[in-house]
């Protein structure tokens, strides 16, 4: 998906298609030049599980699409680290969004998908397997009512469970 193209836009065709409970399963890549912030944010409120700028190399691309297929979330690096920065220096008061359904291990959880770890590293890190990683990921996304990982990690800092900067062993 293209954030600007003839007719509708990008970002009301993701809203579109991420509300339609036929296409429930599908998932959108947002692929553009335009790699604005507020474009990026705004995506994955929407429901886009990854977005990309048109300078990404054809192989991953098409690691990008797999990866989202399989019900992860990507964006472009240099994106993630502004997109970050940016949230850090302007966010407001966030909303209320309760935590309280979560286990104390989702929440661990929680914060390990926000620091951008997949499911492998997290089980490394908690010494889990892979399978306990990925189901702790998904009843967390069920609690939370979340699409997909990006949603998760938007809930995770708008919620306050984790901030930009922090490390989780710091905490």
């Amino acid at each position: 998906m293209d954030i600007r193209m003839p007719g509708e836009d990008g970002l009301a065709a993701t809203r579109r298609i991420v509300s339609d409970e036929r296409l429930r399963d599908v998932r959108v890549v947002i692929l553009t030049t335009f790699d604005l912030d507020e474009y990026v944010f705004e995506a994955l409120r929407l429901g886009a599980s990854g977005f990309l700028v048109k300078d990404t190399r054809p192989a991953e691309l098409v690691q990008a699409v797999r990866v989202v297929a399989a019900g992860e979330a990507l964006l472009s690096p240099g994106v993630t680290r502004r997109l970050i920065g940016r949230f850090a220096a302007h966010a407001k008061e966030p909303p209320a969004v309760s935590l309280d359904a979560l286990t104390e291990r989702e929440r661990q959880i929680v914060t390990l998908v926000a620091e951008g770890l997949s499911n492998q590293e997290i089980a490394e890190r908690l010494v889990v397997s892979p399978w306990t990683a990925k189901t702790h990921v998904s009843r967390a996304m069920s609690k939370l009512s979340a699409r997909d990982r990006a949603q998760l990690v938007v809930i995770a800092y708008e919620s306050g469970l984790v901030r930009p900067g922090w490390a989780t062993d710091d905490r």
